[in-house]
């Protein structure tokens, strides 16, 4: 596996996530609030999004591979009757894919979630014919709970999406 890092955003960091982030590919699998074109001033508003919003129900890291930010991961406890689960999100720049990393980061945000909040659940929605993301919640602990047929609309088209959890009694990490 790759060596990385999760930390908090820095402002220095939206040089190398407007880089790395100005992806289709990455776009492609993401809500509609991730941009593409994925610009500087797009990284400059994340980033401080990230540091405004970062409290008692939010964590949000830069990964750093090599000194250098090359992608996001962030857990969200939700809220009204879902206040005791939390939202896993995530991307990687695409030369990282495949070392093994978002396995890792998800593990290790995981760990600090369940430890920092009060939650039961930590949930993930890939789009179903993400193989990649879903391949990294699977190996990562999360159960498949099913696929929400036709749930979404991306990029003009009808898509799929899934639900995957962990629980905290089966967290391993």
């Amino acid at each position: 596996m790759k060596t990385f890092i999760l930390r908090e955003w820095e402002p220095q960091d939206a040089v190398w996530i407007a880089k790395a982030a100005d992806n289709p590919s990455i776009a492609g699998n993401l809500r509609n609030i991730f941009p593409n074109p994925y610009t500087l001033d797009d990284a400059v508003w994340y980033i401080n999004d990230c540091l405004a919003n970062t409290d008692k129900k939010q964590i949000s890291y830069a990964i750093v591979v090599d000194s250098q930010a090359a992608g996001s991961i962030s857990i969200s406890v939700k809220e009204d009757v879902y206040e005791r689960s939390a939202e896993l999100g995530y991307w990687l720049a695409q030369e990282h894919w495949g070392k093994g990393i978002m396995t890792e980061a998800v593990g290790r945000i995981c760990k600090e979630a369940f430890a920092r909040f009060d939650i039961v659940r930590i949930f993930a929605e890939p789009f179903a014919d993400n193989i990649g993301s879903r391949r990294v919640l699977e190996k990562a602990g999360f159960t498949w709970e099913g696929t929400m047929r036709n749930g979404v609309y991306k990029n003009g088209k009808i898509r799929s999406y899934c639900m995957y959890a962990v629980l905290r009694e089966e967290f391993a990490g």
